[in-house]
C-alpha cells in the first residue's frame, strides 16, 4: 500500500526500535505528512563514517502525495538529516522559531536555502497542512522549544509526544500544564505516539533547576580551572552554566563550534538573555585557574571535539594536575570506549573528573515511569503507540500502558504499516526501511558493495598484486606484491616473496580469459596470506599484457 485511503495511517522510517534517527509518516485521504527528519551518529561498524541518515525510499517513491515535513525540536536524532535529504523531497517544513534558526543555518552552510522552503511557525500556535490540523505543545525537554504535536485528522487525534520530560522548574519556556494537557485529553485522544527512552526507569527525570544547585556544589568545591562538558543542544544546561559560572565567581569560556552555534541562534530568538560574558582562550588561560570555567563540546568522546582536544593537549586551551572536568551528560550506549580513552587520558596528568555517578551534575531529558503514568492520565488515549525507542524499550511501555488500563497498544518497527483506524490499530503491510550512509559528500546504502568491501579491509586488510603477461597469457617477470594492514610485520620480505612466487605458478598454465587468470591468482595469494596469518584479505589482481 502505497496511498492512504479513508483511514488513519502511521509509518515509521526511523527512530523505532533505536533511539535515534526519527521519522515518522501520517497518511489520511490520498496525503501523507512527515514529523521529523533525524540522523544517527555511525559507530565502529562504519568505518569512515560519521553520520547515518534513514532510507526514505518509499516517501521518495510517493512523494507526489507528501504535503509537508512537520518538525517538533532541534535535536540532530530529529532534524540533522534536513540538509541531506529534504531537497529531494520538495515540500516546506514547519517548525517554531528556535528549531527554525538550527534548521536555517543547516540550509545555509549546504547552500540549499533557496531550494527548501522554511516555515516559521509561532510557539503555541497551530496550522493546516491538508487534511491534518498541526498544533504545537509545548513540553519540557534539554532543548528550547521541545514540542508535542496535536495532530487533528478526520478520524480522531494524534498527541504526538516528540521528545520530553515534567519539570516544575523548567530554566527555559512555560511547558504545558497539567491543567491544559488534561483539555487535550478532555477533547478525546485516539493514539498516544510517545517517547519510550526511560521507561525502564522508576524515577522521575528530575528538574533542571536541581542540576543547578549540584554542579554550584561541585564547582565551589574545585581549587583548579573548571571544564564542564554537555551536550551542545542542551540550552537550559547552558543556561544552567552560565548561571553557575556567576554563583562561583568564575569567568566563562566556551570552546567547540556547535556551542557557538546554539549560543548565537538561542539568543537570536530570545532565550539566554542573561548569559554572562564569554571570554576568549588566550584570557583564559592567563587568568588564575580558580577564576575561569571552560564549556566545551565532546562529553561522547568524539575524537575531534573540544574536550578530546584539550586532553590530548592540541588545543588552546590547557588543563593540568588539580584542575576538574565535570561530564554534565549522560554516557550514551555505544560511546563507552571513546569516552573512557579520554578520561584515562584526563586522569593520567592529574585531572579530577566528575560524572553524575559522583554528584547531581545531569538529568535526563525523557520521561520515567512516573511521568509516563501522568501523562496517560491527562491525554486518556485509545492507542498507546511507543516510538523512540529500542524495541525492549517500546515493548515495555506498551506493557506498562496495559497495566495502567489503556485499552490499546501497538509495537511496530521502522517499516510497518499501521493503521490507527478504522479499526485499529493493526499492521497492515511492510514497507522498506533502512540506513543510509554520509560518505563524504556521498549518499550510499549502508550494507552497500562500498561498505561491505570498506568493512571488509578493515577486519583483514588488503593485498595488491601486479603482473605483466605477454599475448599468450604467460608470466613475464615477477609479479609484484603490496599489502595493507595485512598482519606482517618483521616478516614482510619472505611473504611478499612466497606470495609473489603463489602468484607465478597460479599464471603459470596461461591462458586468454584474462577473468580466469585473475582469479587463480587471487585464490592463491589469499591462500598464501592465510596459511601466514589466519586472515582471509581481499586480494586486488592487476595482469597488464605486454
Amino acid at each position: 500500500m502505497t496511498k492512504p485511503g479513508n483511514e488513519l495511517l502511521f509509518l515509521a522510517l526511523g527512530g523505532s526500535g533505536e533511539i535515534g534517527m526519527n521519522v515518522n509518516l501520517y497518511g489520511t485521504q490520498g496525503k501523507w505528512v512527515m514529523v521529523d527528519l533525524g540522523l544517527t551518529f555511525a559507530d565502529p561498524g562504519y568505518p569512515g563514517i560519521d553520520l547515518i541518515l534513514p532510507d526514505l525510499d518509499f516517501i521518495e517513491r510517493n512523494r507526489k502525495d507528501l504535503i509537508g515535513i512537520v518538525l517538533t525540536h532541534g535535536h540532530e536524532d530529529h532534524i540533522g538529516a534536513i540538509p541531506y535529504l529534504a531537497a529531494d523531497l520538495g515540500v516546506p517544513l514547519y517548525a517554531t522559531p528556535f528549531t527554525a534558526g538550527l534548521i536555517r543555518g543547516k540550509l545555509e552552510e549546504e547552500g540549499i536555502t533557496k531550494q527548501v522552503k522554511l516555515n516559521v511557525v509561532p510557539r503555541d500556535s497551530a496550522f493546516d497542512l491538508g487534511p491534518f490540523r498541526f498544533t504545537y505543545v509545548p513540553l519540557a525537554h534539554s532543548i528550547p522549544e521541545g514540542n508535542a504535536l496535536l495532530i487533528e485528522t478526520p478520524y480522531g487525534n494524534i498527541f504526538h509526544t516528540g521528545d520530553w520530560k515534567l519539570d516544575e522548574e523548567p530554566l527555559l519556556g512555560t511547558p504545558a500544564t497539567a491543567e491544559e494537557l488534561t483539555a487535550i485529553g478532555d477533547e478525546g485522544v485516539l493514539a498516544l505516539v510517545c517517547d519510550s527512552t526511560n521507561v525502564f526507569n522508576d524515577a522521575a527525570s528530575g528538574s533542571e533547576a536541581a542540576v543547578r544547585e549540584g554542579l554550584d556544589a561541585v564547582v565551589r568545591e574545585a581549587t583548579g580551572r573548571v571544564l564542564v562538558t554537555t551536550f551542545a543542544s542542551n540550552a537550559a544546561r547552558l543556561q544552567t552554566l552560565g548561571q553557575v559560572a556567576i554563583d562561583t565567581d568564575r569567568q566563562l569560556c566556551v570552546a567547540g563550534r556547535s556551542l557557538d552555534r546554539i549560543l548565537k541562534v538561542a539568543k537570536s530568538v530570545g532565550y539566554l538573555q542573561d548569559f554572562p560574558p564569554i571570554i576568549d582562550f588566550d584570557t583564559a588561560m592567563r587568568l588564575p585557574p580558580r577564576d575561569v570555567m571552560i564549556v566545551a563540546t565532546g562529553g561522547q568522546g568524539e575524537a575531534r571535539a573540544a574536550l578530546a582536544r584539550i586532553a590530548f593537549d592540541s588545543h588552546q586551551l590547557k588543563l593540568s594536575k588539580g584542575d576538574t572536568v565535570i561530564f554534565s551528560s549522560k554516557q550514551i550506549p555505544g560511546n563507552e570506549m571513546q569516552i573512557a580513552r579520554i578520561q584515562n587520558m584526563l586522569a593520567s596528568k592529574g585531572i579530577e573528573m566528575v560524572t553524575d555517578r559522583q554528584a547531581h551534575v545531569h538529568v535526563s531529558g525523557h520521561p520515567g515511569r512516573p511521568e509516563l503514568e501522568l501523562m496517560y492520565r491527562w491525554i486518556r488515549p485509545e492507542i498507546v503507540l511507543p516510538v523512540h525507542g529500542e524495541m525492549r524499550h517500546m515493548a515495555e511501555q506498551a506493557r506498562f500502558a496495559d497495566s495502567l488500563g489503556v485499552p490499546k497498544s501497538i509495537v511496530q518497527m521502522n517499516g510497518d504499516m499501521i493503521r490507527l483506524a478504522p479499526d485499529g490499530p493493526k499492521k497492515i503491510g511492510t514497507e522498506r526501511s533502512g540506513r543510509l550512509i554520509l560518505d563524504g559528500d556521498v549518499i550510499l546504502p549502508a550494507d552497500g558493495t562500498t561498505m561491505n568491501e570498506r568493512r571488509k579491509v578493515s577486519v583483514n586488510g588488503v593485498i595488491a598484486v601486479a603482473a605483466a603477461i605477454d599475448q599468450s597469457g604467460r608470466l613475464k617477470g615477477k609479479p609484484a606484491i603490496t599489502f595493507q594492514g595485512v598482519p606482517i610485520e618483521e616478516d614482510r620480505v619472505d611473504f611478499i616473496a612466497e606470495a609473489s612466487e603463489a602468484a607465478g605458478k597460479a599464471l603459470s598454465a596461461g591462458g586468454k580469459d584474462e577473468s580466469k587468470l585473475r582469479e587463480a591468482v587471487r585464490l592463491a595469494v589469499r591462500r598464501k596470506a592465510t596459511e601466514w596469518t589466519g586472515k582471509k584479505p581481499i586480494v586486488d589482481v592487476s595482469l597488464i599484457r605486454v
